[in-house]
C-alpha cells in the first residue's frame, strides 16, 4: 500500500494528462493587459480607497479579533453595512468575510430539512455548496429553463418553504438571469428569490445597484440580494442585504457569520470609500460596458450583459494553449476548464475594466483571430450543433420502470404515429434474451425492414445488459452506442427516431471499471423521452422513483404510458404527483395488432412527441 502522498500524486497526474491541473500563478504580470481580473472599475488601485483603508488600519489595528458576536470588528463595520443597504435600498445588510462565506451562511439560514431549494444550474459553486449544506431537497435545472424550474416548483408544492436562487450575471457564462420572470415564478409558486449580484454590482443599474435594481421595479418576492466587496469595489468581503428580520435571522442562525472572525477594519473602511466612489462612477460604467459589448461583436459572440466576454473553446488543453499564446502577446486571460465548466465546455473567460482601452480590445480581438480558432469557423453555431438548415433525424427514447413493462408495445405504437408523421424508424441499441424486440416492433407494426434497424449489441443470455455482456465474455462500449445515435440521425434525415432502451432506467451498461447506465447515456444524449410504466400495483413507487432519477438528470418525460388493466387510482395519483403533462392508457389489446394499435391513436391525442414537449 502506497502513502497518501504517493495516492494523491498519481490524481494529480490524471488531472494534468486531462488538461485540467490548476496552479497557482503571480498576480497581475508586469507588462500584460488585464482581462482576467473582476476588479472591474479599477477601483482596487484607487488612492482614495487605500487611503481610506490605511486610516482604518492605523485607527483600529490590523485585525477584527474576533467573530462580530464576540465584540470583533470595529465601528466601521456598521457604517459599512448602512451604506451597502442605503445603496441598494435595502432596510439593512450583514457583512461577512467573503461571498463564499456569505452564501453558506445566507442559504442554510433560510431553509433546511422539508423545505425546497432550486438553482439554476451554471449557479456559483458557493450557491451550488450552500444548498447542499441547507439539507433541503435540491433541485437543480437547466441553465435560464424557466419551463423545468416551473415544473420543479409545482411539484414541490408540498414543502414547507421554496427558495430560489440565481446569480444576476453568471460569472461563467456571462449573461443575465430573467429576474422578473423568476419572481414573477416565484409569485404564482409561494417561493422566494435569492439573487447573487457578484458580477453585477458596480456595473449595472442606477448608480451602480446590480441587476435589481436596473429593472426599475421592485421584485415582490426577492428576499435577499448577495453583494461582493471584492469585485467592482476592488477591495474584499461581502454583503447579505435584506430586511431587518432576515438579518437578525442571520446573526442567530448563519454559521458562516456566527463563527467566523469579522473581516479586518482595514477592509471595512475601504470599502466605505469604495462605495461612494462607486455610485458616482457612471461614465467608468457605461465605457466598460461597451468595451464588453464591442469585444463580443469582434469576435461574432452574443452580447454581454455586463463586463464577462465568454469565447468558447471546448477542449481543456485548447483553452490553455490560447490563454498562453495570449500571454505572450501581452495578454492577462482565463482559461476555465472543468469542472468550473461542462465537460465540454472550457473557454477563455475575457473581462473588460474601466482602465481597460478601446485600442486594446480592438487588439485582444485581432490576437484571437489570428490564432484561428477552429470554434470561430467550420459552419457550426455557437452550440456547436450544424448550421445546416437541412433538419437531422430526430429521436424519442421509451425508457420503462421496469422489464416486461410494455414499452416494446409502446414503441411499436409510437412507430406507427411516427409513420403518419412522415419518415420513420426503430432502433434497440442493446438487446439481451434469444428473442427480438426488433422483429416483434416490425411485425406488430407492419413496418418495412429498413425501418426496424439492427442492434448495437445482442447477447443471448436474458438478463441485465451488463451481465449479459459478460456472460458472452464481451463489454458494452457506451462510446459506440453514442456514436452509432450520432450517426443515424445525420444519416436519416427528416427521420423520428423511436429508440427503446433495455430494461429499467437505472439498469447497467456496464460495471466495471465505473458504473454505467441507461440514465447516464441518456443525460447525454438529452434526446426527448417518454416514460412507461405498468398501471397496477406497484406502479405508484417504480414510477414516481423513476420520475426522480430522470429528473435529477434534468430529464422531463413528454408522456408517461401506463400498460396494463385501467386502474383509475394509480392514474389520478400519477397524474397529480408526477408532474408529467400528458398520462396515457394503454389498456390490453385483443388481438394484438396493427390495426389495434391505429384505433388506439384515433381515440387518443398524441400529438408529435418528437418535436412538441
Amino acid at each position: 500500500m502506497g502513502s497518501l502522498d504517493e495516492e494523491l500524486a498519481r490524481e494529480l497526474e490524471q488531472r494534468e494528462a486531462a488538461g485540467l491541473l490548476r496552479k497557482l500563478t503571480p498576480a497581475g504580470a508586469p507588462g500584460r493587459i488585464d482581462f482576467v481580473s473582476n476588479d472591474y472599475l479599477g477601483l482596487a488601485r484607487h488612492t482614495r480607497v487605500i487611503e481610506a483603508g490605511r486610516a482604518a488600519l492605523a485607527e483600529h489595528g490590523a485585525g477584527a479579533r474576533a467573530a462580530r458576536l464576540l465584540a470583533g470588528g470595529s465601528p466601521l463595520h456598521e457604517r459599512v453595512e448602512a451604506a451597502v443597504a442605503a445603496w441598494l435600498g435595502g432596510e439593512a445588510a450583514l457583512f461577512f468575510p467573503s461571498g463564499y462565506q456569505a452564501n453558506l451562511g445566507l442559504v442554510p439560514a433560510l431553509v433546511g430539512r422539508g423545505d425546497a431549494l432550486f438553482s439554476d444550474r451554471a449557479n456559483h459553486a458557493s450557491l451550488i455548496d450552500a444548498a447542499r449544506l441547507s439539507r433541503a431537497r435540491v433541485f437543480v435545472h437547466e441553465h435560464l429553463d424557466l419551463s423545468e424550474l416551473e415544473r420543479q416548483l409545482a411539484l414541490a408544492r408540498g414543502a414547507r418553504r421554496r427558495l430560489v436562487v440565481s446569480e444576476g450575471v453568471f460569472s461563467m457564462d456571462g449573461d443575465a438571469a430573467p429576474l422578473a420572470a423568476l419572481d414573477e415564478l416565484c409569485a404564482r409558486h409561494d417561493a422566494w428569490l435569492v439573487v447573487d449580484e457578484a458580477h453585477a454590482l458596480g456595473l449595472l443599474g442606477r448608480e451602480g445597484a446590480g441587476a435589481c435594481a436596473a429593472l426599475g421595479a421592485p421584485l415582490t418576492r426577492l428576499a435577499a440580494r448577495v453583494v461582493t466587496g471584492g469585485k467592482a469595489l476592488g477591495v474584499a468581503g461581502a454583503f447579505v442585504v435584506g430586511s431587518r428580520v432576515l438579518i437578525s435571522q442571520l446573526v442567530n442562525h448563519a454559521r458562516a457569520f456566527v463563527y467566523s472572525t469579522a473581516p479586518a477594519p482595514a477592509v471595512a473602511g475601504a470599502l466605505l470609500a469604495a462605495v461612494e466612489l462607486c455610485r458616482g462612477m457612471e461614465a467608468e460604467r457605461a465605457h466598460t460596458l461597451a468595451l464588453a459589448r464591442e469585444l463580443a461583436r469582434a469576435l461574432g459572440l452574443a452580447p454581454p450583459a455586463a463586463a464577462i466576454v465568454p469565447f468558447p473553446v471546448g477542449q481543456p488543453a485548447r483553452a490553455l494553449e490560447l490563454a498562453t499564446r495570449l500571454a505572450q502577446r501581452g495578454f492577462d486571460v482565463g482559461a476555465v476548464r472543468p469542472p468550473t465548466v461542462p465537460a465540454d465546455g472550457a473557454r477563455l473567460r475575457l473581462v473588460c475594466h474601466a482602465p481597460n482601452r478601446a485600442s486594446e480590445v480592438d487588439e485582444l480581438a485581432r490576437a484571437l483571430t489570428a490564432a484561428r480558432v477552429p470554434e470561430l469557423a467550420g459552419g457550426k453555431e455557437r452550440s456547436g450543433r450544424p448550421a445546416s438548415a437541412e433538419r437531422p433525424g430526430q429521436a424519442l427514447f421509451v425508457v420503462g420502470t421496469d422489464t416486461g413493462i410494455g414499452k416494446t408495445v409502446v414503441s411499436a405504437l409510437l412507430l406507427r404515429a411516427a409513420r403518419r408523421l412522415g419518415a420513420a424508424a426503430y432502433w434497440k441499441p442493446v438487446q439481451t434474451g434469444t428473442e427480438s424486440d426488433k422483429d416483434s416492433v416490425r411485425a406488430l407494426a407492419e413496418a418495412a425492414p429498413h425501418e426496424c434497424l439492427p442492434e448495437a449489441w445482442h447477447f443471448p443470455l436474458p438478463a441485465s445488459p451488463h451481465e449479459a455482456a459478460a456472460e458472452a465474455g464481451q463489454a458494452i462500449e457506451v462510446r459506440r452506442i453514442e456514436e452509432g445515435l450520432r450517426g443515424l440521425l445525420r444519416t436519416l434525415r427528416g427521420t423520428r427516431l423511436v429508440v427503446e432502451l433495455a430494461g429499467g432506467l437505472l439498469v447497467p451498461y456496464r460495471s466495471e471499471p465505473e458504473l454505467v447506465t441507461q440514465a447516464d447515456w441518456l443525460a447525454r444524449a438529452r434526446a426527448p423521452l417518454v416514460l412507461v410504466a405498468r398501471s397496477g400495483l406497484g406502479t405508484l413507487n417504480h414510477t414516481l422513483l423513476t420520475l426522480e432519477a430522470l429528473r435529477a438528470r434534468h430529464l422531463e418525460p413528454r408522456a408517461l404510458f401506463l400498460v396494463g388493466p385501467i386502474h383509475a387510482s394509480n392514474r389520478a395519483t400519477l397524474a397529480a404527483r408526477g408532474g408529467v403533462a400528458r398520462v396515457f392508457e394503454l389498456p390490453p389489446l385483443e388481438p394484438l395488432t396493427a390495426e389495434a394499435l391505429d384505433g388506439w391513436l384515433e381515440k387518443n391525442e398524441l400529438g408529435d412527441p418528437w418535436t412538441t414537449p
